[in-house]
Formats: structure tokens, C-alpha cells, sequence
């Protein structure tokens, strides 16, 4: 079986233990990392890069320490190394210029407030994870369990 990561990124500890108790739904299968910074998360790519594992998905809050959740991701987004990770923004305070740019040039795939709703965001990561599975051709069988069913089969359709 593959080795698939998600990261999580949030300066706020408790931020990152909630989105971490919600995501435990995943953890039997995906491998969830947390950083506190763009710079950890970006140390931590490199890592899964060299030891050529797959980066499914970050999850980031905007305002982070020295570089912004919209810059990390929008550094992600232009690296080859990265092509089709998917990425979420968790915020609380964004403004329509951050918006703007997060979608631009980030291209994120979903945003959530930093007040979300469990279910909310378990079922957006599984339509994710669906999707990065299925683009980079990885065998989905192992993973059906904690992927989504409509989205799997509206993909393999089309």
C-alpha cells in the first residue's frame, strides 16, 4: 500500500489538536503530520519528497509566523515536486483580497472557518483524498473505506 500524508499547518496548538482529533478518522490509513509554522511544513515536504511519499493534502490556517498559510500553499501549488496536492484553508479572518488570492494562486481546493463543523470537514477530506487517489492513478482498493463513494464512482465514470 502506498504511503499517503496529509499535513496539517496552525500556529494555535489547540487548532491543530482539533483538527487532528477530527482527522483521526483517517489515521488508520493516511499518515497525519502537524506543523506550527510554513516552515516546518515546508522542511517536512522535503522530507516526504526525498523519501518519495505522497503529499495528498495540507490543511493550513492563514495567519501563520513569518510566511502566510495563502503563501505556503501558493508555494506548494507552483512546486512540480507537489502537482495535484490538494489543499485547504482554515481561517477565521480572511480577507476577499486573501480569498482571491488563495484561489488564484494557491488554487485551493476547499476553505473552512476556523469554527467548522467535524462532518463538515471529514467529508470534504474525503472527496479530496478521492480525488488525489484517482489523479495519480494510485490503487484505490486499500483506501475505499475512508474514501467517498460518490465521488469514486463519478470519477471512475467520467
Amino acid at each position: 500500500m502506498e504511503k499517503i500524508n496529509i499535513i496539517c499547518v496552525d500556529d494555535d496548538r489547540e487548532i491543530l489538536e482539533a483538527v487532528n482529533r477530527d482527522l483521526s478518522f483517517f489515521s488508520e490509513m493516511f499518515t497525519i503530520k502537524e506543523c506550527q509554522s510554513a516552515e516546518q511544513c515546508e522542511q517536512l515536504l522535503e522530507t516526504f519528497d526525498a523519501q518519495q511519499e505522497y503529499v495528498a493534502l495540507i490543511i493550513s490556517g492563514h495567519f501563520l509566523p513569518v510566511k502566510s498559510g495563502v503563501a505556503l500553499l501558493t508555494e506548494v501549488a507552483t512546486d512540480n515536486r507537489f502537482i495535484g496536492t490538494k489543499k485547504i484553508l482554515l481561517t477565521g479572518h480572511a480577507t476577499q483580497a486573501d480569498t482571491i488570492k488563495a484561489i488564484n494562486s494557491a488554487k485551493v481546493d476547499g476553505f473552512l472557518a476556523k469554527t467548522w463543523d467535524s462532518d463538515e470537514l471529514i467529508q470534504m477530506v474525503k472527496e479530496l483524498l478521492t480525488q488525489f487517489i484517482l489523479e495519480k492513478g494510485i490503487d484505490y482498493e486499500p483506501f475505499i473505506k475512508k474514501l467517498d463513494a460518490p465521488t469514486l464512482y463519478r470519477l471512475l465514470k467520467s
